[in-house]
């Protein structure tokens, strides 16, 4: 008697199955074959030379609707050529999917390769943007594919929104592997300009970014890292900072930060007396300080404090100049709050 290889075919014949071997139901395949986890005798080398079945071959079978919908038939028997192995290359979800816990673990069923890919949902150009409501509308269908960590690659500064995703474990997939990238809106020289955008939309910033990000740049000694202010600024930043071509505060403390500097350098009152140096951008700014301390008097605070103003600015000085503007209305104020007008007055407040 010779050995020869097994015709298939001529089993199902015999067994009445009227249509082709790998296109017969799940249903007859155990009349003639074991579960893969029984078939000891298989080796990783048999098993990744198993043929496709053609249903397999089908567009879309890759999704919930054809090899999802399929395992969770009665009567299927994926158990024939799978374990579940085979399925964790892709399932983050395998704890939480009954199908996949009926299938007895064998290593050897992932020789059969899968491979995750993207849905179609995905290819919209405007999915990114509108993702988050999907998640929060259905977060078990994001569960197929995603862990808390796949999210947390880009909502580093939010949390929450992972906190329907399992977390990743050794009895799940690995699931998607996404790469934080910069979106459309981060285009050049957005750093120039993205303090506007963060001051009106800051819940969009703090979706990716979180204050350790901010505080990279914006920090107390952000002079001291390389590449934020350019070379020589030292030496022309009383102009930038008189001209606002940015917010000083926002990286430094003005009345630590750069008042030790200044008070090194000679560059501030002393003695009452109001020296020159630090408004030297604008000569004749004495003149006009009045109208910069009503716009910005936090700005003036940072160097001077109140007796610095009443060396000019009271009844009890030397030079007795008058804050007051036009129409200023000494009853009212005074019925409102006399302590401010001891300030200048002491406890002679005068009337009129």
């Amino acid at each position: 008697m010779t050995v020869v290889a097994l015709d298939a075919q001529r089993c199902v014949d015999c067994h009445g199955i009227r249509t082709a071997h790998l296109a017969a139901p799940d249903t007859a395949c155990a009349t003639c074959h074991l579960p893969l986890a029984r078939a000891s005798r298989l080796t990783v080398k048999d098993v990744a030379a198993f043929p496709t079945p053609p249903s397999h071959k089908q567009p879309g079978y890759a999704g919930a609707e054809g090899h999802g919908a399929a395992a969770r038939a009665v009567g299927a028997n994926c158990a024939t050529c799978h374990a579940r192995e085979f399925c964790l290359q892709c399932h983050v979800d395998a704890p939480e999917r009954r199908e996949i816990q009926a299938l007895a673990s064998d290593p050897r069923s992932a020789a059969i390769r899968a491979e995750l890919r993207a849905p179609a949902s995905h290819d919209d150009p405007d999915f990114l943007a509108r993702h988050g409501t999907t998640a929060k509308r259905a977060p078990e269908t994001c569960a197929v594919c995603h862990t808390q960590e796949s999210c947390l690659t880009c909502h580093a500064a939010t949390t929450r929104v992972a906190a329907h995703l399992p977390a990743a474990g050794p009895d799940r997939g690995r699931g998607a592997i996404v790469r934080r990238r910069r979106p459309p809106s981060h285009g050049a020289n957005f750093a120039a300009r993205h303090a506007a955008a963060a001051a009106a939309t800051p819940a969009t910033c703090a979706a990716c970014h979180s204050r350790s990000d901010c505080l990279e740049c914006h920090r107390p000694d952000a002079a001291r890292a390389a590449g934020y202010h350019p070379p020589g600024f030292l030496a022309r930043h009383p102009a930038a900072a008189y001209a606002r071509e940015t917010n000083c505060s926002d990286c430094h403390n003005s009345a630590g930060f750069c008042t030790t500097c200044h008070a090194t350098a000679g560059l501030v009152s002393k003695g009452g007396q109001l020296r020159p140096g630090y408004h030297d951008v604008n000569n004749f700014f004495i003149a006009g300080h009045g109208q910069a301390a009503r716009q910005s008097l936090e700005t003036c605070v940072g160097c001077h404090v109140e007796k610095d103003c009443l060396t000019c600015h009271s009844a009890l000085g030397s030079r007795r100049i008058d804050p007051h503007g036009p129409g200023f209305d000494a009853d009212r104020l005074k019925q409102k709050n006399p302590q401010m007008c001891t300030a200048c007055h002491g406890t002679a407040i005068p009337t009129r």
